[in-house]
């Protein structure tokens, strides 16, 4: 279902019992940029920190312009799934002129992307659902409580500034009429006069003015009529001008000031707008889907609930106080016993795989007034996404429902069977380090079979390549022009690295991975980041594969497919944090033993962490 300004109070209801009724709720959103040119691009190498930096600094630049949620109810006399796609098109249009006016960027690659997949812009900016932040709605509830209550205390609306968010409710005396503006002042009042004396008219609109005319206006009016009330309004062309209005009485002026205040909280209502979904969403506790929805995620708390952190752990914290239970089902897909009968995660490929045995296809009715989707490739319109983000995952649990003893095969969404697959988030390119744990510490890996090398800005691939030879194959990941890391694919030969290449006279600097994270580190203590770490690799710059030029047999190492095993994983001290989110939780103690799941006749062996991830 469409849902934009125009149907969104209309459909609101809807939505909200969709939401409560509902056993699980999917989401997709799409956004006018992913990579914003003046920050670090996502790299293999991140450590999770410097990855939710990067992704954190390219969503304050962009917007999330329409938003994709599926709500999946479960019918017990069918034994079906009843679907319900909302696809909401959402735009910040200040609603008066103190509410926030953003700036936001638009990426050519992803607006000519998404205009080939027929995507309507005209439907965002005309018809986009407004929206604020909780602390922007709480600013202007406030600016707008200061102004009635003037209002109410002097009795006076005509010296009563109606200017901007500074201005606004503060209590002035009588202001000095220019020359210059003396005859539109003279020209109005005559307007008023002949208003007056016509008791056939009730109301009458001045020409438009602009916000120090009408501050003359209202002083002047107040001065010289009795019997009026004067409201300013927004004409369909943005034009500003003051309605004037006969009153018979005190009483009824009285009224007709409530009633205008009243229409002024009701617009900040309206305001609100999207907000209100995403607080239904987070109310309801139910769990959440995505597909690599890290950016989905981050978007979402950015545009709709509150500023994003600059902590690490902070986010961690705020994501799980807004949703307490997330599957990414890219990640899902990425994890035993999925990951070797799957090809491809991409969510097309992943809802066609899973059609085919050994999975089976859903069974999913799309609701009465839905069936919109029922016609297939859809793709990159968010609220088809996030219906096929639910299918995938319906798909993927009923398989894991097969593997248990006893069971019909359903799995509800509380089970743990999905213990090893909740609160964790997707991370794109690395492939050592695949998710973010938002219920504990992360897994943290050894990389000392990682180097940084600097060299002169003519060095391309080739000579990373020659330099590296003799250890084999070898992954290049581009910081600047001067400097990249190398990965070994033969780890083993990490401890023989700096005693070949680290000699006196070379044009070149080798460090380990950890001793070029320290000194970054203590240079960001010291100074801001220097411009050339801000800027994209140049073409040059990208993090590839790299053929050995021996002749052994080793494969080539591939960054999304080849990981090291788990085993050689450390996990790190808790954080801080840690405490805060076990008293947030309210569905019980995380799954500490991830090899391990209840369901059947007891703890069953479900869950086994794979040895590469893919």
């Amino acid at each position: 279902m469409e849902v934009t300004r125009k149907n969104f109070r209309e459909v609101l209801p809807d939505v909200g019992k969709a939401i409560k009724e509902c056993c699980f709720i999917a989401i997709d959103g799409e956004f006018s940029g992913l990579d914003a040119a003046n920050h670090s691009h996502i790299a293999p190498f991140d450590t999770h920190e410097e990855r939710y930096g990067k992704v954190k600094k390219s969503c304050s630049d962009f917007l999330m312009f329409q938003v994709g949620i599926c709500t999946f109810k479960f019918n017990k006399k069918t034994e079906r799934y009843e679907a319900r796609p909302f696809n909401f098109y959402v735009f910040p249009r200040p609603h008066s002129r103190v509410a926030p006016d953003l700036r936001f960027l638009c990426q050519a690659s992803s607006i000519d992307f998404l205009a080939s997949q027929g995507f309507n812009f005209n439907k965002v900016f005309l018809e986009g659902i407004s929206y604020l932040t909780p602390e922007q709605e709480g600013k202007l509830r406030e600016v707008l409580g200061q102004k009635h209550g003037e209002v109410s205390l002097f009795s006076s609306p005509a010296f009563t500034t109606p200017g901007t968010d500074e201005q606004a409710g503060v209590t002035k005396g009588p202001i000095h009429i220019p020359d210059e503006q003396k005859a539109f002042i003279s020209q109005n009042c005559e307007f008023i006069q002949k208003f007056m004396d016509d008791p056939a008219k009730a109301t009458l609109n001045l020409p438009p003015s602009n916000g120090f005319q009408r501050k003359l206006l209202y002083q002047t009016i107040r001065q010289k009529f009795s019997g009026v009330h004067l409201e300013t309004k927004t004409g369909e062309k943005k034009e500003r001008f003051i309605v004037v209005t006969r009153v018979k009485s005190e009483d009824e002026l009285k009224k007709k000031e409530k009633e205008k205040q009243a229409k002024e909280i009701a617009e900040i209502d309206d305001a609100v707008g999207f907000t209100q979904v995403i607080k239904m969403i987070s109310q309801s506790g139910k769990l959440l889907l995505g597909h690599n929805m890290l950016l989905d995620i981050i978007h979402i708390l950015h545009q709709f609930y509150y500023p994003l952190p600059d902590s690490y752990d902070d986010f961690k914290a705020m994501t799980h106080c807004a949703f307490p239970r997330i599957v990414d089902t890219k990640l899902m897909g990425s994890m035993n016993p999925f990951k070797e009968k799957i090809p491809s995660t991409a969510l097309g490929d992943l809802q066609k795989f899973l059609e085919f045995p050994p999975f089976c296809k859903p069974e999913v009715d799309l609701a009465e007034g839905f069936g919109s989707y029922n016609t297939p490739d859809q793709h990159h319109e968010a609220g088809f996404d996030a219906y096929l983000t639910g299918l995938c995952y319906i798909s993927m649990t009923n398989y894991l429902g097969t593997l248990q003893k006893d069971t019909s095969g359903r799995v509800s969404p509380t089970s743990s069977l999905l213990d090893p697959y909740v609160n964790k988030l997707f991370l794109m390119r690395m492939s050592d380090a695949p998710y973010i744990d938002l219920m504990g510490p992360d897994l943290k890996l050894k990389r000392e079979h990682v180097f940084n090398v600097s060299f002169p800005k003519e060095w391309k691939n080739e000579d990373l390549n020659q330099l590296f030879s003799p250890f084999g194959n070898i992954q290049i990941s581009w910081l600047n022009d001067t400097s990249a890391y190398v990965s070994l694919y033969r780890k083993e030969e990490a401890k023989n690295v700096m005693k070949a290449l680290c000699k006196d006279n070379t044009v070149y600097q080798i460090r380990g991975y950890n001793d070029h994270k320290t000194v970054i580190t203590t240079n960001v203590r010291k100074r801001p980041m220097s411009a050339p770490d801000c800027l994209p690799p140049s073409k040059k710059q990208k993090s590839l594969n790299v053929e050995e030029s021996s002749s052994e047999s080793a494969p080539p190492f591939v960054s999304r497919s080849i990981t090291p095993p788990l085993s050689e994983i450390i996990p790190p001290a808790i954080p801080s944090y840690a405490d805060a989110l076990k008293k947030s939780a309210k569905n019980g103690k995380p799954n500490t033993n991830k090899n391990k799941v209840a369901g059947g006749d007891g703890d069953v062996k479900m869950f086994e962490e794979p040895e590469n991830w893919g």
